[in-house]
């Protein structure tokens, strides 16, 4: 329980990025997390490097933290999206290259359909760089034949 009252929730938070510093990026957006109000960080995975997916540009940096948060899960989106902004996220088309990418994956066990926020994340079971981070710090959340399943997406781990 916070001092608010709130119990905590765990949340799982996918981050990636192909402009700039890529790894520095992630690791400044981890510390931000960290900072952020009504969020602890609890474990972050390592690095990996992938090729775009449904995008262009450079490879990607991604990355999956696990953090215990007292915000709501639409709060929660509101503050991933300041994070991105500070660090000069632009979304000029879907799927651009991208400074920052924070994509809330996993909000307890919470299924919610809005016009803001799909949780669990609609398309993470497909991606390589969510899954395989997500399994190294969350084993029992991903099942060998969601990986299987990925297993031809070219995932390396920095």
């Amino acid at each position: 329980m916070s001092d608010t009252g709130r119990p905590e929730v765990t949340a799982y938070v996918a981050l990636g990025a192909n402009l700039g510093d890529a790894a520095r990026t992630l690791r400044d957006a981890l510390q931000a997390l960290g900072c952020a109000h009504g969020i602890r960080l609890v474990q972050a995975s390592s690095l990996y490097r992938t090729a775009p997916m449904d995008s262009s540009g450079p490879d990607y940096v991604n990355a999956v933290t696990e953090v215990a948060t007292t915000l709501t899960a639409p709060a929660l989106l509101r503050t991933l999206q300041a994070i991105e902004n500070a660090a000069g996220r632009e979304r000029p088309y879907r799927n651009a290259p991208r400074t920052l990418d924070l994509d809330l994956l996993l909000y307890g066990s919470a299924r919610i359909e809005s016009h803001e926020l799909t949780v669990p994340h609609p398309r993470m079971w497909g991606r390589a760089f969510v899954l395989v981070p997500l399994h190294a710090i969350a084993p029992g959340l991903v099942t060998g034949q969601r990986l299987s399943a990925v297993a031809d997406q070219e995932i390396k781990r920095l």
